[in-house]
C-alpha cells in the first residue's frame, strides 16, 4: 500500500487562485521525500489536502488507501504534523502538553505518560519537561512540537521547516530522529523546506515545486538524469590539451564535463603524456540546488523537461 498518492491533484481558491496545479506523485511507505519550493509555491496548500483540510477543485489524493477529504479523522489518526510555528498551551509544562495532546488521540493517562516522557528523552527536553511552555527558547518549542506531533505514534509525518530556529545539536538530534522513524519504524516522512541543502543531506527522495507545479519528483539520480546524469571534473594543472572540451575557470583550472569516471584516467594521461604537470583532480556532481534553478530557468524558457 502506498503512503501518499496524489493524482492529477488541483487546488483553486475562490478568489481564482491556482495554488496546486494538476500534481500527481506517490509514496512508498519508510521514505524521507523533501517537498522543496520557496514560501508560495503551494507546499502548504498540498499538505492541507493530504490532511483533509482542504478539498481539491480537481484530482484525488489519498494517505495509505483512505481519501481525506472523506475521511479526515481517520487520516488525521494516522498523520503527525508539524507547522513552523505549532500552537500549544504556554500555561501548561511541555510533559503536561503532550499528555493533553496524547489524550485527545485516544491514549490513556499512563500510556500518554510514557510515550511522552519517552519523546522528550530523545529530543533533549527531558530536563524541561516540568517548565511551563512560557519558558522555552524557539528551538525548545520547536522540539516539543515533533514531539507533539509524535505522540500518537502516526505513519506519516508532515514537518514544515522542523529545524527553523535550532541549534547545529538541536538539528542533529531531530535530523537523527526523522532518520531512525523511517530506517526503523517505517513511518513515511513528507518534509517541507526551501532549503535545498539541508533536504540532500537527509531526504531519499524529493519532489521540486514552483508556482503550484510540480517540476519534477523522484531520487537524486533520476532528478540528475533529467539534465546531466554525468560529473564535471575540475583540474589543476600547468597546461591543458586543446583537443580536449573544456573551460578555463581560473588560472591553471579546468572544467570538463565526462559521462563517468571511465573518462578520467584518459584525461589525465594525456596532460601527463604532454608533459603537464598535474595539482588536483576534484569530481563534482549535479546539486540539489542546482537541479532546481536549471528546471527553473527550462521553465521559464518554455523547455520541456
Amino acid at each position: 500500500m502506498k503512503a501518499v498518492i496524489a493524482d492529477n491533484l488541483t487546488k483553486i481558491y475562490p478568489n481564482g487562485k491556482k495554488a496546486v496545479d494538476d500534481i500527481s506523485l506517490t509514496l512508498e511507505q519508510g521514505e524521507v521525500f523533501g517537498f522543496l519550493g520557496p514560501n508560495g509555491a503551494g507546499k502548504t496548500t498540498v499538505v492541507k489536502l493530504l490532511n483533509g483540510i482542504l478539498s481539491p477543485t480537481k484530482g484525488i489524493c489519498k494517505i495509505f488507501d483512505i481519501d481525506p477529504s472523506v475521511n479526515p479523522v481517520q487520516v488525521h489518526q494516522l498523520s503527525g504534523v508539524v507547522t513552523e510555528h505549532a500552537q500549544m498551551y504556554n500555561n501548561m509544562t511541555g510533559l503536561q502538553n503532550l499528555v493533553f495532546y496524547g489524550a485527545t488521540f485516544g491514549l490513556n493517562t499512563a500510556d500518554s505518560n510514557n510515550r511522552a516522557l519517552d519523546l522528550l528523552e530523545k529530543l533533549e527536553l527531558r530536563d524541561a519537561k516540568d517548565r511551563k511552555l512560557e519558558t522555552y527558547s524557539t528551538g525548545m518549542r520547536q522540539r516539543l512540537s515533533l514531539a507533539r506531533a509524535m505522540i500518537h505514534r502516526p505513519k506519516i509525518l508532515f514537518l514544515d521547516e522542523p529545524t527553523s530556529g535550532l541549534d547545529p545539536e538541536s538539528v542533529l538530534s531531530v535530523n537523527n530522529m526523522i532518520k531512525s522513524l523511517a530506517e526503523n519504524e517505517g513511518v513515511t516522512i513528507f518534509l517541507c523546506t526551501h532549503q535545498l541543502r539541508y533536504a540532500q543531506e537527509i531526504c531519499s527522495s524529493y519532489g521540486l515545486i514552483a508556482d503550484g507545479v510540480l517540476l519534477a519528483a523522484g531520487n537524486l539520480e533520476k532528478l540528475r538524469s533529467m539534465i546531466f546524469s554525468g560529473m564535471t571534473v575540475s583540474i589543476k594543472s600547468d597546461l591543458f590539451p586543446k583537443d580536449i572540451s573544456s573551460v578555463k575557470v581560473g588560472e591553471n583550472y579546468y572544467e570538463v564535463n565526462v559521462k563517468s569516471e571511465e573518462e578520467i584516467p584518459h584525461i589525465i594521461k594525456r596532460i601527463v603524456e604532454e608533459n603537464g604537470r598535474i595539482y588536483s583532480v576534484i569530481t563534482r556532481r549535479l546539486s540539489l540546488e542546482e537541479i532546481y534553478f536549471t528546471l527553473i530557468e527550462k521553465r521559464a524558457e518554455g523547455k520541456e523537461f
